[in-house]
């Protein structure tokens, strides 16, 4: 490797270990160096291969994937021509009626989610419909938990890619559904704080469907010589927007055809 290609990933492991650092402590110190407006998509990506490394040599596990920025008007704004994967890690994964403490993340912010269990692995492009429905072993409902926080200025889907996608944990429902139950593309999400409606849309506003999500997921996976794995978890993105936690809450979210999740946030758990 020449000097130039070791330069490089000195750089980009530099920033590894600083992501790494700042989920953990929940802040970032020193500098923001290098920047990481200088690196390109696919060296982000890099960064996220390193910080999941380094997460599991901490003891975590990688049990699946998030798709995320999957609407038009998120992908404009970051200036991305197509959405943005990351991981998903136990202990991280919470079941139904775990209790949290919206203290424990930087900026909490939720989105509702359906997740996805993957029954077969999967490998290839442009994967037929019906095949990435049968490949879905259940479907439950799910919270997804963000470190809404940009840590440089401006805001870059670098730094939402290196952070994968600003992902700090799941909880799943506890009530599962066949895929054959579900259009993918009518089922209306809502998410309820303290018993208000805050935003509701239906399933198509992701991508057309979470399939697209799903069929996204697993080409991007292909392209980089990688494959969905039977028994992952898939979060194929939302169709609102983020729903912030700044007091005490209880967040009711609801997937027609699917159920409901009731989640509370305290600040002492």
């Amino acid at each position: 490797m020449g000097s130039y290609w070791v330069g490089v990933f000195e750089k980009l492991d530099l920033l590894a270990n600083k992501f790494t650092q700042t989920f953990y402590e929940r802040n970032w110190s020193g500098e923001l160096v290098p920047p990481v407006s200088q690196i390109s998509i696919e060296d982000a990506y890099t960064v996220q291969d390193l910080v999941t490394e380094k997460r599991v040599q901490r003891g975590e596990e990688v049990v699946g994937y998030k798709v995320g920025c999957t609407s038009e008007a998120i992908r404009s704004q970051f200036r991305l021509n197509e959405p943005v994967s990351g991981r998903l890690f136990n202990p991280h994964v919470h079941e139904e009626g775990t209790e949290l403490n919206w203290k424990n993340y930087v900026n909490c912010a939720i989105e509702p989610e359906m997740v996805l269990t993957i029954g077969t692995d999967l490998y290839g492009t442009n994967l037929p419909h019906q095949q990435l429905i049968d490949s879905i072993e259940s479907v439950s409902v799910g919270i997804e938990l963000h470190n809404f926080r940009f840590w440089f200025t401006p805001p870059t889907s670098q730094e939402l890619i290196c952070s994968g996608g600003f992902h700090a944990g799941l909880i799943v429902g506890g009530n599962k559904v066949s895929p054959k139950q579900l259009s993918f593309e009518h089922e209306l999400f809502s998410v309820r704080k303290n018993g208000e409606l805050i935003t509701e849309a239906p399933a198509s506003e992701i991508m057309g469907g979470p399939i697209h999500s799903l069929r996204w997921l697993v080409d991007s996976l292909t392209n980089r010589s990688s494959c969905l794995k039977k028994g992952s978890l898939v979060i194929p993105g939302s169709p609102v927007g983020l729903t912030c936690i700044v007091e005490n809450s209880e967040l009711s979210v609801e997937i027609a055809g699917v159920g409901v999740l009731v989640s509370h946030f305290k600040d002492r758990v």
